[in-house]
């Protein structure tokens, strides 16, 4: 059996409030036979139980989780449920074009609404909170990135969901250094993801589907008798095997090339008083980041901590996902001293929790749906950080395929596979010149200085 990591190891402070007992669940010990059978207790597995059940509630359904639910990229992540699809709207419509753009984001919109919904039907309390995204632009070079965004979602008639904010606006939406202006998504909420995910599971278990926690999956077989095999037993599945283990998919080896997975650090402040929220401002408490290389996202929490998350440890070499390297190797000093740069402010509150995941991005940033029904074997990965919201809408499409309904015209993740990463060493030089220039890129621009000769490629390499 697979040695389970405490939440206390991991230090995600949303299973460590999430007010679930964290003890596993029993392992799988035996065979068995299901209707379907899910690799991959986190919300892409969840989620696709829930809406199979959705669409027959009669099926019987078996979770295998190696760990324990969300102990993945859904108990670590930072929070938001992101009106966001993987790839920006600009590229959507460079390559879908405009009316598949329009559509995407709207149903990534819609889904967010969708969860707030299902939160309060099967009353799991996890602190949905409609409060929609702000990104502010920190210095004058960004004030181009803040027009573009605002452009692109009126090129696919969406002005009326979005809105700039010019500097005094964005000052009085979040009192940070150097604010020159914002851009605000009004789709978009915060939620507690370990509440979540806890509340999805036993929701599930409410149904009658079985969680076999602690349970490695060795290998999966595929064609008239679909199973999956595991360090428990095996379980065999009538109507199909879904395999929905996100950044823990590179461990198939079918899988290996197909995702690489990406670390993220994230670290938490304690509550703060309400005279060091009146200093801070952000009122709002929007799903809040800025227009840097480095992806930074904040969330104020339900109660009053400021959340802030910003890049992980470096891509190590042929995707290992070690667990010592995210704890001893994550960037916490940076995410305190770009805290600070925030809101000097707070320089005496104190971090109660920090921590650090992996998640999955593919070759080209599109998640990847797909379910072959001769070989009754499907898939979803790949939601680059946006997985709260996304993992929810592929894991719809994916029980509408099982359910051997067609996709819908709007739905190009819907495809066999996603292209490969290069192999090694090529995909570690690249990633992490990738990850060295991005860095240099936004120290440069913080100190007021030329951007890097080689910005232009690293954006090439590093963009959808």
């Amino acid at each position: 059996m697979t040695p389970t990591i405490s939440p206390d190891t991991i230090g995600s402070y949303w299973l460590a409030s999430c007010d679930d007992d964290l003890t596993p669940r029993a392992a799988l010990a035996g065979d068995e036979i299901v209707d379907v059978a899910i690799m991959g207790g986190g919300f892409s597995g969840l989620w696709t139980a829930y809406f199979l059940l959705q669409r027959d509630p009669n099926l019987s359904i078996a979770i295998v989780e190696r760990q324990f639910c969300g102990f993945g990229a859904s108990g670590r992540n930072g929070g938001w449920c992101s009106p966001r699809f993987p790839i920006n709207p600009s590229a959507l419509t460079r390559r879908f074009g405009h009316e598949m753009a329009r559509s995407m984001l709207l149903a990534q919109q819609a889904m967010v609404d969708e969860v707030g919904r299902i939160c309060a039907e099967e009353a799991i309390d996890a602190h949905f909170n409609p409060v929609g995204v702000l990104t502010l632009a920190r210095s004058a070079d960004q004030l181009p990135s803040l027009r573009n965004s605002f452009d692109a979602y009126a090129k696919l008639g969406m002005t009326d969901g979005c809105e700039i904010l010019d500097a005094s606006q964005a000052q009085k939406a979040v009192n940070a250094t150097e604010v020159h202006g914002a851009f605000r998504l009004r789709a978009g909420a915060t939620i507690h993801p370990g509440r979540l995910v806890r509340g999805l599971a036993r929701t599930l278990e409410r149904r009658g589907v079985r969680i076999y926690e602690g349970t490695n999956v060795l290998r999966a077989i595929d064609g008239t008798a679909p199973a999956l095999v595991t360090s428990g037993g095996t379980i065999r599945a009538r109507r199909a095997v879904l395999l929905a283990g996100e950044a823990f998919m590179t461990s198939q080896a079918e899988y290996r090339r197909r995702l690489i997975p990406m670390a993220s650090t994230i670290m938490l402040t304690a509550p703060l008083t309400a005279e060091q929220w009146a200093a801070v401002g952000w009122s709002g408490g929007e799903c809040l980041s800025s227009y840097v290389h480095t992806t930074n996202y904040l969330t104020r929490t339900a109660d009053g901590r400021i959340l802030f998350g910003s890049r992980g440890a470096p891509y190590r070499y042929g995707s290992d996902m070690c667990e010592t390297a995210l704890r001893e190797n994550a960037n916490f000093g940076w995410i305190r001293d770009r805290l600070l740069e925030w809101w000097p402010s707070l320089e005496s509150v104190p971090f109660t929790h920090q921590w650090a995941g992996y998640l999955g991005i593919p070759r080209d940033w599109l998640p990847t749906v797909h379910f072959d029904s001769e070989r009754r074997v499907g898939h979803s990965y790949g939601y680059t950080g946006h997985g709260v919201i996304t993992s929810a809408i592929c894991a719809r499409a994916l029980a509408g395929l099982v359910a051997g309904h067609a996709p819908g015209v709007h739905t190009p993740y819907v495809r066999q596979q996603a292209p490969n990463w290069e192999a090694e060493p090529l995909r570690w030089a690249g990633i992490r010149y990738v990850q060295n220039a991005f860095l240099r890129m936004d120290l440069a621009e913080a100190a007021g200085q030329r951007p890097p000769l080689d910005s232009g490629l690293a954006k090439y390499l590093g963009e959808p």
